[in-house]
């Protein structure tokens, strides 16, 4: 299948790991041109290093900036404007926790929606009227099924999944008569890096074989049909198809890529 993405360029937050490293290597396969993001400079290097070596025609570069600081931001959003206008937005970086609601402070939670959150409100408030102008363009949230059905140990997590869907839902609309795209992805338990580095870490705290606990962990979920993690990749063959041009019908909407987790209509 021809994506139709040869030389369009791309932005992934986030994406020097897991999902939207995975996102990163689907758009470069089709030929889009790629900006991966990381907090440190010599971690965006090397994956930018790694891309080129994988991918030795397609166009990759990088740069580096930590969503907790609006100002690292600007700087980024200044940076995205000298190269000129995106034609695809992926607003995938976030952090992921377990906790306790009662111990959660105040700080976690900005922490949260500033990263979470405002990184995509920032991002897609600096590429949205260029898009629009052009009459193209798509901007992919990377949300969770966590956003739909909030786990009560990780409240403040699924709070800004959940956000991340009504800010999307609602710049759709902006859209309206155009060919730009805003929508979300509700992705289901994906074996990501911090995910296997935190299977690894329990599985080394109680002394069991990390394999056993990840398929463990997933065939316990009680909603689960797919009974097993998603890969990284699985999330992005989905990212790719909705930052294409095949998916100009596809708008303001929360597309699943969850194993069957959610039980209820999105």
């Amino acid at each position: 299948m021809d994506t139709q993405l040869t030389g369009a360029r791309a932005f992934i937050s986030g994406s020097t790991r897991g999902i939207g490293l995975a996102i990163a290597r689907g758009l470069l396969s089709e030929g889009a041109e790629v900006i991966v993001n990381g907090r440190g400079e010599q971690r965006v290097a090397s994956v930018v290093g790694d891309l080129r070596a994988e991918f030795p025609t397609a166009r990759v570069s990088g740069i580096a900036a930590d969503f907790r600081d609006p100002a690292d931001v600007a700087r980024l959003v200044g940076e995205l404007s000298d190269l000129g206008g995106l034609d695809i937005l992926v607003n995938n970086v976030g952090l992921f926790g377990v906790a306790a609601f009662t111990e959660i402070s105040d700080t976690e939670w900005n922490d949260y929606f500033e990263v979470n959150v405002m990184s995509g409100v920032r991002l897609s408030r600096a590429v949205l009227p260029a898009m629009l102008a052009r009459g193209r363009g798509r901007i992919l949230f990377i949300s969770s099924e966590s956003g739909v059905s909030v786990p009560g140990d990780m409240v403040h997590y699924g709070a800004t999944k959940a956000a991340m869907i009504a800010v999307a839902n609602g710049l759709s609309k902006l859209t309206r008569g155009t060919g730009v795209t805003v929508n979300t992805i509700l992705g289901g338990p994906t074996y990501s890096d911090g995910v296997a580095d935190a299977v690894s870490g329990i599985a080394a705290a109680q002394g069991v074989d990390e394999a056993v606990l990840k398929a463990s962990i997933a065939e316990d979920h009680p909603t689960s049909l797919l009974r097993r993690f998603l890969e990284p990749a699985e999330i992005a063959h989905l990212a790719v198809y909705l930052a294409s041009p095949l998916a100009s019908a596809t708008n303001g909407a929360a597309v699943r890529a969850d194993g069957g987790v959610l039980t209820t209509l999105v």
